[in-house]
C-alpha cells in the first residue's frame, strides 16, 4: 500500500440539491480507531483519511462551497479544500464522493459510479430529489453496502441492488404449501423472512 493511503478511503458521500444546495443525503466517515479529539499516531489513519469537519455547521459550509465550485464545472473530478472530490450531476441533484488527497482517484471514481448506477437500477427512472427522498431507506442501504466506516466494500451496482432491493410484494397462496415436508418448511420460512424484512423497511 502506498504511503499515506489507508483502507479508510472515503471521507464522505454527499447528495445535494443542485437547485438550492440543501442536503438530501450526507454521510461523513471517521476511522473507528481515531477518536475525534485524539491526535493522529503513527499507526492511525493519515490526517486526510479523517473527517475534517466534526460539527454539522462546518460540514454544511463545505458542502455549499463545494456545490458552488462544481456548479459551473464540466468535469467529474477536482481538488477542493485539500480533498479529492469525484462528482456527477443527475437531474436536480449532485452526487459527491470525497476522499483524502493521497487516495486513489480510480477507486473513488468507482465508488461514485457504483452509487449512481445502483440508484438508476433501483429506481428504474430519473435519479432526482423527489425520488431519493421518497426512497431514502433504499438510498441509505445502497450507500451502506458500498462504504462502511469509510472502507470501500462493494463497487458492483448489480450486487448492491440485489442486497437492498425490496422483496416482490405478492400474495402467496399458503394453502398450496404442505408444512409437513422439508420444502414446505423452507417455503414458509422464506415467506416469514420476506414479511419481516418488508415490515422492517
Amino acid at each position: 500500500m502506498a504511503p499515506g493511503m489507508s483502507l479508510y478511503s472515503v471521507n464522505a458521500i454527499l447528495i445535494l440539491s443542485s437547485e438550492d444546495g440543501s442536503r438530501i443525503f450526507s454521510k461523513w466517515y471517521n476511522p473507528p480507531h481515531q477518536a475525534a479529539n485524539q491526535q493522529p499516531s503513527s499507526t492511525a489513519a493519515p490526517a486526510s483519511a479523517q473527517n475534517p469537519f466534526a460539527d454539522k455547521t462546518a460540514q454544511v459550509r463545505f458542502e455549499k462551497a463545494l456545490l458552488q465550485k462544481t456548479a459551473k464545472q464540466t468535469g467529474d473530478i477536482l481538488l477542493f479544500d485539500n480533498r479529492i472530490v469525484l462528482y456527477k450531476m443527475e437531474a436536480d441533484v449532485a452526487i459527491y464522493v470525497v476522499g483524502g488527497v493521497e487516495e486513489n482517484e480510480i477507486l473513488l471514481y468507482n465508488v461514485l459510479l457504483a452509487l449512481r448506477d445502483a440508484l438508476h437500477l433501483l429506481f428504474k427512472q430519473s435519479v432526482d430529489k423527489r425520488t431519493i427522498i421518497e426512497n431514502y431507506d433504499l438510498v441509505s442501504l445502497a450507500i451502506d453496502e458500498i462504504v462502511d466506516e469509510g472502507v470501500v466494500l462493494e463497487t458492483d451496482p448489480t450486487i448492491i441492488v440485489q442486497r437492498c432491493s425490496k422483496a416482490p410484494n405478492q400474495d402467496t397462496n399458503l394453502g398450496r404449501i404442505d408444512p409437513f415436508t422439508e420444502q414446505g418448511m423452507n417455503n414458509l420460512a422464506q415467506i416469514g423472512k420476506s414479511k419481516i424484512l418488508e415490515w422492517m423497511r
